[in-house]
């Protein structure tokens, strides 16, 4: 089992940055494929980006591809969303998810732990 805890959200202007972190517990972090999903007010949950165990495997949604960058660092047991170019239609509540599967899905049903979640807001 595994416990995500996410950080790092907060108020941006249009075209800033953005670092976002999920610390995992437990001992097996590096076994978990590791997804990031954003969820908008209103609307469902969307998948943002995931990456592999040993990061040999790394998909990205078409709306962030290019601005989104994810990796992790197994010694810590954290996983990151680097986020540059941040757009108004960015702001979500990111989360943070973690599943066993080997081959990295892309549906929110297909994870087994999820964090709390962390706010981004994007302003224009």
């Amino acid at each position: 089992q595994v416990q995500l805890v996410e950080s790092g959200g907060r108020l941006v202007q249009v075209g800033d940055s953005l670092r976002l972190s999920c610390a995992a517990s437990g001992r097996t972090f590096s076994r978990y494929t590791m997804g990031w999903f954003r969820q908008a007010p209103g609307k469902e949950r969307e998948f943002v980006a995931v990456i592999s165990w040993y990061s040999s495997t790394i998909y990205y949604a078409e709306s962030v591809k290019g601005r989104f960058t994810i990796s992790r660092d197994n010694a810590k047991k954290t996983v990151y969303l680097q986020m540059n170019s941040l757009k108004p239609e960015d702001t979500a509540v990111y989360f943070c998810a973690a599943t066993v599967k080997g081959i990295p899905p892309t549906a929110p049903g297909e994870y087994d732990y999820w964090g709390q979640g962390t706010q981004v807001t994007v302003s224009s």
